[in-house]
């Protein structure tokens, strides 16, 4: 076994039997997940394993049948296609996945983020109560940018988390949220939001050879305030300096919903020869983290990586293709955590980060209600690989 396995604790009675449902667009990412948790699961000697609290422990797959159908006019309904009495369950959605699609009164429809929010509470629906727990794994938290509200706004982050617990879900695990503090709106409820940090920085140590990790060569970066506490942790992980840029707006106009960004004002120490990596929660069309990046080259910076956890580009990947061209950014990261287009997997500055291993230790230790404080807490990790890396033992590609 791992020594990942070993600092858990999974001799107790799991707490039903495992079931994953993987939503539509999240179908990828859910088979990954079971992929490891069968072989896993084969792999684990467990002096408990015959016994009834055992039943059903090894299976060649966790991945349950649903289905959501779709009448003629855009209508469905959410079904359940075995039996799930007594289950653990875990369903895994994505509620950024543009790529689906639907027939609506004979029209193409692109599915949005509403529409998969919806198809999630079908399939609660249609569990009907008769689980024994449920936890809604949803990386990319719905509405999570409309989570406060100024003057006379919705708050939709804040309705759909009650709404989830309304229709008996337990838990809700979701990563890098926009504000955690939107958990305040369910405070009886379990709710974790999980940062990535370990995944970027091993995406980072095997694609990239020739990093000097210390606080003369390299600089962690965030492009706004909002995004300070996530760029202080890594920051401090990796023994080097912070710096941020603050947003300056022009508040007498609204454009595409938001007030347009005049300038972005730097705070931090000399970036001058160094490499420098932005870390923030999504690239949504990816003008300001461009921008930044033209600010870091303007004060000499030498590499520049992008690190998000959510890659939406809402605008495409030109602007990107042509800032790699003129040598203004090195590497993107970003995670498999939601849909990635095809053409992105084949950029040669893009670095995929696999989130599927992550998820499927979660789910395995809340499945024998252990803690998962060591795992949310990855400092160990961190510390371990950056050593190996120091010691020239990753095996690092080009």
């Amino acid at each position: 076994m791992p020594v990942r396995e070993e600092k858990r604790n999974l001799n107790s009675i799991p707490v039903g039997s495992l079931g994953i449902i993987p939503l539509e667009g999240c179908k990828s990412l859910g088979q990954k997940v079971d992929e490891y948790l069968v072989k896993w699961r084969t792999e684990r000697e467990s002096e408990h394993k015959n016994s009834l609290a055992f039943a059903g422990y090894q299976r060649d797959s966790y991945i349950l049948k649903t289905k959501v159908p779709r009448f003629g006019t855009g209508e469905a309904k959410g079904m359940i296609l075995e039996s799930v009495r007594g289950d653990d369950l875990y369903i895994l959605v994505d509620v950024a996945n543009y790529s689906l699609t639907y027939s609506l009164c004979g029209h193409e429809n692109h599915m949005s983020p509403d529409d998969h929010y919806q198809d999630l509470k079908r399939i609660i629906a249609a569990v009907g109560g008769k689980a024994r727990r449920i936890t809604v794994i949803m990386p990319f938290l719905y509405e999570s940018r409309q989570h406060k509200r100024n003057s006379r706004e919705s708050l939709d982050c804040a309705i759909a988390l009650q709404e989830m617990v309304k229709m008996g879900v337990d838990n809700i695990i979701t990563f890098d949220a926009h504000d955690p503090r939107v958990q305040n709106a369910i405070p009886l409820s379990g709710f974790e939001t999980v940062q990535p940090t370990y995944q970027f920085i091993k995406g980072l140590l095997n694609n990239v050879p020739d990093l000097t990790i210390d606080s003369d060569h390299m600089m962690i970066i965030s492009p706004d305030e909002g995004g300070m506490g996530r760029a202080i942790y890594m920051a401090n992980v990796m023994g080097l300096d912070m710096g941020m840029f603050y947003k300056r707006r022009d508040y007498t106009q609204v454009v595409d919903g938001r007030n347009p960004i005049v300038a972005h004002e730097f705070l931090g120490s000399d970036v001058e020869g160094k490499d420098v990596l932005i870390i923030d929660d999504m690239i949504s069309s990816g003008e300001s983290v461009l921008e930044v990046a033209q600010e870091l080259k303007n004060r000499k910076a030498n590499r520049i990586f992008v690190a998000t956890t959510f890659g939406l580009f809402t605008s495409g990947l030109e602007k990107f293709d042509e800032a790699y061209e003129k040598g203004l950014i090195y590497r993107v990261l970003t995670t498999n955590l939601i849909y990635q287009m095809p053409e992105l997997l084949e950029k040669p500055y893009y670095i995929n980060c696999d989130m599927s291993k992550y998820i499927a230790y979660i789910i395995d230790t809340l499945n024998h209600d252990s803690s998962i404080s060591d795992l949310l807490n990855p400092n160990d990790r961190i510390h371990a690989i950056i050593e190996k890396y120091k010691n020239k033992e990753l095996d690092c590609q080009k």
